[in-house]
């Protein structure tokens, strides 16, 4: 099939498959290059991510241990006024030792101040209405408690709230131990990270509680995210899913960024570090415009140049085409005149010269193989009658019904010839086949004639018919030759006739 193709196919095939496989590899090397520069920025905000989550368990962990102190000694020591000294002057060691933190206090089980780093006992500040203090109010567990952010009411800055509760000896409620985290001191450090024009960072609680997000909105400290994509998705996960990346819009900005999220080791929050996505892929959006008009002008002077020289072969195979069509067109001719020469032009059979040369070759061929070779004269029965009424329009119509019958009918193996003999005579040449064979052909097709119907009165038969010989020979040399196999045949055509005709006799 591939050698039949023309030049000028392959040439088209090249230049196209050069100028497909140019875009092609930019193509590919674009979409690499995007996915590598999201990989990049993935890495970049899981490192981020990671390094928030540490920053922020690592400063909670802090104040904590220092709470954990403060129980230990309140509920050992008591509360009395030398032993709240004691304590009052390990608050503000911490304090000065702690950047973080804006201050620490311990409030009985009625929320007022018994001792703070400050050194201020004033009645003016009530916190049981705080939330950390209905939680170990509510709640007998020990451990920490990380709150939602509020405004100090003794700084008026905003602080993250952690705290312990403080049981009396009996194991009743006795208080609660706090520590201020200020909300700036992580603001600053969020600052620091290169986030880009659009880019954002946010420490959130495990209920969905915003505590702080850079850039900062002071009106959003303490809002809910619950309804985020990025809150549903970190909610819906558990253990090590809960750490990951994912593309998600924006619930403030209706930004899409790229989240990369994690929790904190010791508290129930987390951090998450959002890239921009169109940030992200700016620059490779300009790369890759760049570098695609270059590939996309290379590849257009390839094709044109190359469609150049594609018409240039064309027309050369033009030029040789049209010289193959004037030589193909003698040769049909010829053939046409050859195949006019050897077939019927009324009956489309091979014709009686066809027969001649196709019988002697098949009987050289029988006779070198030991091989049978059988014959059928066929003849229609009454057809001088059936021209004297008809006419003889209505005979050659008779005479291709009749022929169109027996080739259909006729076995279709090589060697196998249905001629025109002769007027209304039609043989049958069958090689490799016996006289039960040869007769069994013979017999379907006047069968199959006299089921046609066709009208004629001149025959005692009412209809067409026909009636056939059959002869078969195995050759022999210098015993037989091609002429005894059908005179053979055309002596049972004799008998058929004589014997009434409409039927098939053997030789």
């Amino acid at each position: 099939m591939f050698k039949r193709l023309s030049i000028t196919f392959w040439a088209t095939v090249f230049v196209t498959v050069v100028c497909l496989s140019l875009v092609g590899v930019d193509v590919w090397r674009s979409l690499n290059a995007r996915s590598a520069q999201l990989l990049e920025k993935e890495r970049q905000g899981a490192n981020l991510a990671r390094a928030m989550a540490q920053q922020a368990d690592d400063t909670i962990k802090a104040a904590d241990i220092a709470l954990a102190d403060m129980v230990e000694r309140i509920e050992s020591d008591g509360q009395a006024a030398p032993a709240l000294a004691r304590v009052q002057r390990q608050m503000q060691a911490q304090v000065a030792n702690l950047p973080q933190l804006v201050g620490l206090f311990v409030y009985d089980d009625s929320g007022r101040w018994i001792v703070n780093s400050r050194g201020v006992l004033s009645q003016a500040y009530n916190n049981a209405d705080r939330e950390y203090f209905i939680y170990h109010r509510t709640h007998t567990e020990r451990g920490p408690h990380v709150g939602r952010p509020v405004i100090s009411r003794s700084s008026g800055k905003w602080i993250l709230p952690v705290s312990r509760r403080l049981n009396r000896a009996d194991g009743s409620f006795g208080g609660v131990v706090l520590a201020t985290l200020d909300i700036e001191y992580f603001r600053r450090f969020y600052e620091s990270f290169d986030l880009g024009a659009r880019g954002a960072v946010a420490l959130l609680s495990n209920d969905g509680t915003l505590l702080l997000r850079q850039p900062f909105d002071s009106g959003r400290v303490g809002s809910s995210m619950r309804d985020s994509e990025l809150f549903r998705h970190y909610a819906a996960a558990s253990g090590a899913a809960r750490t990951g990346s994912a593309f998600f819009r924006s619930f403030h900005d209706d930004e899409v960024r790229l989240n990369s999220f994690r929790p904190l080791a010791h508290y129930p929050l987390f951090v998450t570090a959002a890239l921009s996505r169109e940030e992200m892929l700016e620059n490779w959006r300009r790369d890759t415009f760049t570098r695609s008009i270059g590939v996309v002008v290379l590849a257009a002077l390839l094709g044109f140049f190359g469609k150049r020289l594609v018409d240039q072969i064309k027309l050369r195979a033009q030029a040789e085409a049209e010289l193959r069509q004037a030589r193909d067109a003698l040769e049909s001719a010829n053939r046409t005149l050859e195949r006019q020469a050897m077939s019927d032009g009324l009956t489309g059979l091979a014709n009686r010269r066809q027969f001649d040369v196709t019988l002697g070759n098949e009987f050289s061929r029988a006779m070198r193989h030991a091989d049978t070779l059988a014959f059928i004269m066929i003849d229609v029965d009454y057809f001088k009658q059936y021209n004297d009424l008809y006419g003889h329009s209505a005979g050659d119509e008779v005479l291709r019904a009749v022929s169109k019958l027996i080739r259909a009918l006729t076995p279709k193996r090589p060697g196998d010839l249905t001629a025109r003999y002769g007027g209304e005579e039609v043989g049958i040449l069958l090689p490799h086949t016996d006289l039960a064979g040869a007769q069994a052909v013979a017999e379907r097709i006047r069968a199959a004639v006299q089921d046609l119907q066709m009208a004629h009165h001149g025959s005692p038969f009412g209809v067409v018919t026909l009636s056939a010989g059959v002869a078969t020979l195995a050759p022999q040399r210098g015993v037989h030759v091609a002429g005894m196999l059908v005179e053979a045949a055309d002596k049972a055509l004799y008998v058929a006739k004589s014997a009434g005709r409409n039927q098939v006799s053997r030789a």
